[in-house]
């Protein structure tokens, strides 16, 4: 029987998705012949991870579904031993990588991956801790059901299973690598906020993710759309495309993709930057690899921590390292989109070496376009003024710090990609170690 893996990776409070991402699980396990391996890695604070272990331990049984929910203690041990049994250089460098001190959304998912293969699972779905699910006539509504559909099949014969097929006929002996959805509802609550202010400051900082050269009239289409998802209209019947999927048309908190892909290259493992996690949608993409674009998108919502005034230092900080990442990660993905299909190798797998020497080559920026991003994110928040001015002085204060870990982000991530295939292979040696 196949297995897969449904994870929940979450350093907060809780209980209620962990509830209705089994429920997604037990709807796989029921309507499919596979194995759903649900896997909660927690890395809150004890109080919450004993809430979590409570609501787990509360489920309802279920036919076909397997439960794991980890702290960072036990994923530290199978981490541990995964890397040491791999023989990879710097072992303590690597094990930073894969389970860092401070918040990384690649490395969490990265994490999975890895437990993913040791557990022997063909694909991983994931999930986000500040997300529900839109519902049809009283039912949620459950993006595995499309992902188990048509991920790993070859999407010629997938072409049938679809609303529509735009995929160019060329790829359809290909298998789909990625099946994936957006969000509904809020937009991110601290970009919002810019955007009612003052949408010309909204314009110039949103507007540093824009790689240069675009016509205005793209760049501007393209600010629009960041950060907003499928906007907000409500779930009323399947629409399903085969295509090669837009970056922009899907969320990490509603993705899917087979182990062909993650097995092959890891998440960027920077830490405190939003959007860091997007890169392997960025390689199917670019590598002509099919895709299914679904419209079950998950219902985004904000925590309370969120709205609070550490929430919100804390996301300008991730945004202002998003924005500084943008440059290294867009002179990568030039780099994969003109090498296209040269990023796979004779059997259809993606090559990590090349890859890797793209982030590699990236390093090389010159550092000045950055340090005027930090100048104009400083004129702009202090435009706003009140917490926005506040936030623009910390980001002053570790401007040469943020400026050097932009760069060095990088730089660790070329090291992930040369270790991911040995580190890949060694999960099988420790196989049910944790569990």
């Amino acid at each position: 029987m196949r297995r897969v893996c449904l994870t929940l990776p979450t350093n907060r409070s809780c209980a209620e998705t962990i509830r209705a991402v089994a429920e997604e699980a037990a709807h796989g396990a029921r309507h499919f012949d596979v194995e759903v391996h649900l896997l909660v890695l927690d890395s809150s604070e004890a109080p919450v991870i004993a809430e979590h272990r409570q609501a787990v331990a509360a489920l309802p049984p279920a036919p076909g579904v397997v439960v794991h929910h980890l702290d960072e203690t036990e994923q530290r041990t199978f981490l541990s031993k995964v890397i040491s049994r791999s023989g990879v250089d710097a072992p303590d460098r690597m094990l930073d990588l894969v389970l860092p001190s401070r918040v990384s959304y690649g490395a969490c998912t990265n994490r999975a991956f890895l437990i993913a293969e040791a557990l022997g699972c063909d694909s991983v779905h994931r999930r986000d801790s500040d997300s529900r699910y839109q519902s049809l006539d009283g039912r949620p509504v459950f993006p595995l059901h499309h992902e188990l559909t048509t991920l790993g099949r070859r999407a010629s014969d997938v072409a049938g299973l679809v609303s529509r097929s735009r995929l160019d006929p060329a790829y359809a002996h290909r298998p789909v690598a990625m099946v994936g959805g957006s969000f509904v509802g809020e937009m991110s609550v601290d970009v919002e906020e810019i955007r009612r202010l003052d949408p010309s400051v909204y314009h110039d900082v949103v507007g540093l993710s824009v790689p240069d050269g675009y016509p205005e009239i793209w760049r501007r289409n393209l600010i629009e759309e960041s950060f907003r998802g499928a906007g907000t209209a409500a779930f009323t019947g399947d629409r399903t495309t085969l295509t090669s999927v837009n970056p922009m048309r899907v969320d990490m908190c509603n993705i899917g993709f087979t182990r062909e892909v993650y097995g092959r290259v890891p998440l960027p493992p920077a830490t405190d930057t939003i959007g860091s996690d997007y890169f392997l949608i960025h390689v199917v993409h670019d590598a002509r690899l099919p895709g299914v674009l679904h419209n079950r998108h998950i219902v985004n919502f904000h925590t309370g921590e969120r709205r609070t005034d550490a929430g919100f230092l804390a996301y300008q900080v991730r945004l202002a390292k998003f924005l500084l990442s943008a440059p290294y990660f867009n002179a990568v993905y030039a780099r994969m989109a003109a090498a296209a299909e040269e990023l796979l190798d004779t059997e259809g797998q993606v090559r990590a070496s090349v890859v890797a020497g793209f982030v590699r080559d990236s390093t090389a920026l010159d550092r000045v376009e950055n340090a005027e991003r930090l100048d104009v994110v400083d004129r702009s928040y202090r435009k706003l003024g009140g917490r926005y001015a506040e936030a623009a002085d910390v980001l002053a204060a570790d401007r040469e710090r943020l400026l050097d870990e932009a760069r060095g982000d990088m730089e660790e991530f070329a090291l992930l990609i040369d270790a991911w295939e040995p580190l890949t292979r060694s999960t099988k040696s420790v196989k049910g170690i944790t569990w």
